[in-house]
């Protein structure tokens, strides 16, 4: 496997450790959700959350491997 496979193997575990020790605790504003709430409650925030997942989405279909 390639270094950048191995980076990104570790940054999933790493995001199911920040993730499943923010449900654990049930402190609101923890989560990766609830932290794009906040984001998308601003005007700026919503549309840089939408131009990112607009993006996102073509990257993956249109543009593919």
């Amino acid at each position: 496997m390639s270094g950048f496979t191995w980076a990104w193997i570790l940054w999933a575990l790493a995001f199911v450790g920040i993730e499943g020790a923010a449900l654990a605790n049930k402190r609101r504003g923890d989560t990766l959700s609830e932290h794009v709430w906040r984001i998308r409650a601003h005007k700026v925030g919503r549309w840089g959350l939408a131009a990112f997942l607009g993006w996102l989405v073509y990257h993956f279909l249109v543009e593919g491997p």
